[in-house]
């Protein structure tokens, strides 16, 4: 039982990692980042290369996948989407482009890095055998170093959100756009700076997993998934419902993933979220919309 709870903890504060930017996208801009999964594995081929490839301190691998993906997001949001916000009428056209933009990162990926599945080395070697101390768990040292490091930065977006200025004009703008903007915020300033934290936070996820399970061309659209997954169980728009969504799956995964085969496991989940989501659309921690 520790073991399950200990690896549903570990995948679930890295789950809460990569909802955090596709949360804080959505609650400025209304936007549902279709391509938030292609940002993570942008962030894990940076890190891939600058870590795996030449040998440089993961800590500079992380912020170069950071400043990459945030450099990213800021031309997404102010070339496509705000020019598409501010043109269209029609609420749908940013749910086209932002599927748009999903398919053309994957194409991109594909063709730029290929199918090869690549991984990089273990932040620190070693097992932890809890035995030795009256514990049945068995963990890398790895998996421990790459949990703390994600919660360490979630509590640090939370700190961010709540007591500096960006924090706050974008807490009130995901609030009331309208009174925000009477109060003196500026809607497109902080839409750019939101867009590229969120795109920011992608890049650090996907340069923390990789360093656990690798990365390939492929699976932007399953990390997609997961993300919605996470809000939809939170609430659309929450940032602590973002967490506890995270917390959620990556517990409820291990359970299943313990008692039941993988396949039939995920299967299970999206049921359940079928269910769950007829019951309590607007999430655990999200209001009733309209």
């Amino acid at each position: 039982m520790e073991q399950i709870l200990l690896n549903g903890l570990i995948t679930g504060a890295q789950y809460a990692l990569i909802a955090l930017g596709l949360t804080l996208i959505f609650s400025l801009m209304s936007i549902l980042n279709f391509a938030h999964g292609q940002m993570y594995v942008l962030g894990a081929f940076v890190t891939y290369y600058v870590y795996g490839k030449l040998g440089l301190p993961f800590i500079v691998a992380i912020i170069a996948s950071g400043l990459t993906l945030a450099l990213i997001g800021a031309i997404f949001e102010k070339y496509l989407f705000n020019t598409v916000l501010k043109r269209s009428v029609r609420e749908e056209s940013s749910m086209l482009l932002a599927a748009g933009t999903a398919f053309f990162l994957d194409a991109l990926i594909l063709i730029v890095f290929g199918e090869k599945q690549r991984s990089v080395p273990a932040l620190v070697d070693g097992v932890f055998f809890g035995e030795d101390y009256g514990i049945d768990l068995i963990i890398p040292y790895n998996r421990i170093v790459i949990g703390l490091i994600a919660i360490v930065l979630i509590v640090s977006f939370i700190l961010f959100m709540q007591y500096s200025k960006p924090g706050r004009a974008m807490r009130a703008l995901a609030q009331d756009k309208t009174a925000a903007q009477l109060m003196g915020v500026d809607l497109d300033k902080y839409s750019l700076f939101g867009f590229a934290l969120g795109a920011m936070f992608a890049g650090v996820a996907g340069s923390l997993l990789v360093t656990v399970t690798g990365v390939n061309s492929g699976i932007g659209g399953g990390i997609s998934i997961q993300a919605f997954t996470m809000i939809m169980i939170g609430g659309a728009g929450v940032i602590s419902g973002a967490i506890l969504g995270g917390f959620i799956l990556g517990l409820v995964e291990a359970f299943g993933l313990y008692y039941l085969p993988g396949d039939v496991t995920y299967l299970t989940i999206f049921v359940c979220l079928m269910i769950f989501l007829t019951l309590r659309p607007q999430g655990l921690m999200g209001k009733p919309w309209g």
